[in-house]
């Protein structure tokens, strides 16, 4: 049984894979055109009608363009934890800790209600664009994070690297939750910044003509919000995909692969795993930059150790490694549960919020149990086999 199982997905994996080559035999003009169609059909996803499609995706007890944001912003939470665990091979289980570092700068930084109000610092944010200072200062803190916690922990390895960083992540949420000074303890920090701007007077029957005037980034609608998350995937995956063919990309392979022997041929496995550490916390600080400036308020609730676990899951079940597959798998752990809140089916409204997340859980056992290297696993071209050669890892040691 196990035998025929692994043939299926071989042959589905070579099915893939001949799709990849015959899309990148394509002209480079024409894979350019069909990338930006395929982006503006993302732009316009909330507010356009497809007949067959809507009422398959949309989602019927949940706002559709709040999922939608929810989505693309933890589609960045994959792209830089893929980094960690799918590129370097670092499993990291409390990552959720620089989600919420990102998050708790922006609410420090730019809410009146912050314990922080009245400094310097915190005053010259509180303008109409105090989100968007926070934002960098958010990403290079929780970068900082990063580099402050790989420095003493990168030295172990496997489980010893998961237990610490879980205690990292079970650490921020109780100082957030405890520290009534610096965080407000349990009552949390309200009227966080966002940023500023009206919605314009343009494209009738695109934008509601309710809307005009009122905040892009209020309470009306997230479809700005939305707007913004998707610029932060594109710009996240561009970086994270430069990196990945880069030589710190290949000396994060190699060091996936066999540390050991990376660090023989004169790979710098410690300065190489605090890059991947720094790169994935800044990315989980713009995460939660965007959750903060979004929320207008912030809680230590909002980081258990659950969100943590779906977190590894999203990379686990989408395939560690492969940009897509993350993506993937960023879109089912965060819209399945939400899609599955209500069904409609044959015209009878299934009632399914109580039952959802034992559905979602079955979903992706099976998933898991049929694909256990993820929906879309990291495919190797027969030039470049997994153990990365000689050369890349002396390349990657210049």
């Amino acid at each position: 049984m196990i035998g025929k199982l692994q043939k299926a997905d071989d042959r589905r994996l070579s099915i893939l894979a001949g799709m990849g080559d015959r899309w990148r035999a394509v002209p480079k003009a024409w894979r350019v055109a069909v990338g930006c169609a395929f982006v503006l059909l993302l732009f316009a996803l909330p507010r356009i009608y497809i007949p067959g499609v809507d009422e398959i995706i949309r989602t019927t007890k949940t706002d559709f363009t709040t999922v939608l944001f929810l989505v693309a912003m933890y589609v960045v939470v994959a792209v830089g934890l893929n980094v960690v665990i799918g590129l370097a091979g670092l499993l990291d289980l409390g990552y959720i800790g620089f989600f919420a570092v990102g998050a708790y700068t922006v609410a420090l930084f730019g809410s009146p209600d912050s314990p922080l109000h009245g400094s310097k610092l915190a005053t010259f944010m509180h303008t109409p664009y105090g989100w968007l200072l926070c934002v960098p200062l958010a990403v290079a803190v929780t970068m900082l994070s990063g580099v402050l916690l790989g420095w003493p922990t990168l030295r172990v390895r496997g489980d010893y690297l998961a237990i610490v960083t879980l205690g990292f992540g079970e650490i921020v949420r109780l100082v957030a939750q405890n520290a009534n000074g610096l965080t407000n303890g349990q009552r949390g920090i309200s009227d966080i910044a966002h940023p500023g701007g009206t919605w314009p007077n343009l494209l009738p029957g695109f934008i509601d003509e309710n809307w005009v005037g009122l905040p892009m980034f209020g309470s009306a609608t997230s479809l700005a919000w939305y707007w913004l998350a998707l610029v932060c995937v594109i710009v996240c995956m561009f970086a994270s995909r430069r990196l990945e063919r880069s030589r710190v990309g290949r000396a994060w392979v190699a060091i996936r692969e066999d540390e050991d022997a990376a660090e023989i041929m004169g790979v710098q496995a410690f300065k190489f795993k605090l890059w991947a550490f720094a790169f994935g916390a800044a990315l989980g600080g713009l995460a939660g930059a965007l959750y903060a400036g979004k929320q207008q308020f912030m809680g230590s609730n909002s980081f258990d150790l659950i969100t943590s676990i779906l977190f590894v899951a999203m990379v686990v079940v989408g395939g560690a490694g492969n940009l897509a597959g993350v993506t993937v798998g960023a879109i089912l752990v965060w819209y399945l549960p939400e899609r599955l809140r209500g069904i409609d089916f044959f015209g009878i409204e299934l009632n399914t919020g109580e039952y959802r997340l034992l559905t979602f859980g079955l979903a992706l056992i099976v998933i898991m149990t049929f694909r256990p290297k993820g929906l879309l696993p990291k495919r190797y071209r027969s030039s470049q086999p997994p153990l990365v050669e000689a050369h890349v890892a002396e390349e990657a040691s210049a």
